[in-house]
């Protein structure tokens, strides 16, 4: 499948990919292309859209995208998974950064890679190490669920 979305990925627009990736479909393509051809281009390459105006997959509410993806897949029970979501959502909304006191480190990564590498897909590459390493200390700090 063909996910797309708006180019110059910070917060959400990494982050999804790597949930996309690592949990819905591993094979997951991703387009990152000007906002005002988000839909058209979803629409002419029979895929998905993301974290743009109008997606299918977008802010829901006070949800961001990769709280969506979550609710959507029903991925509520991978271990670390809902820590990640509020770190990722304290990045991403504004006026959130205090929900965790790993958002603003995330935040400032997000915004320091797009000044050092001009390429999108090398952005969300570096961006899913990052999401690997994070999600693996959200697996490791997860408060245990009751049953």
């Amino acid at each position: 499948m063909k996910w797309v979305t708006r180019e110059r990925p910070k917060t959400d627009r990494v982050a999804c990919p790597w949930l996309i990736r690592r949990f819905v479909d591993p094979r997951a393509e991703f387009l990152y292309v000007a906002q005002d051809r988000v839909l058209d281009i979803a629409r002419e390459v029979g895929g998905r859209s993301f974290d743009a105006p109008g997606a299918d997959y977008t802010h829901r509410g006070d949800l961001c995208t990769f709280e969506v993806l979550i609710d959507e897949f029903e991925l509520h029970a991978e271990p670390g998974l809902a820590l990640l979501a509020s770190i990722v959502h304290g990045a991403d909304v504004s006026g959130a950064p205090d929900r965790h006191p790993a958002s603003a480190g995330l935040l400032a990564i997000a915004e320091g890679l797009l000044r050092v590498e001009a390429n999108d897909q090398e952005v969300r590459l570096i961006g899913a190490r990052v999401y690997d390493a994070l999600y693996a200390w959200c697996q490791a700090h997860d408060e245990p669920r009751s049953p």
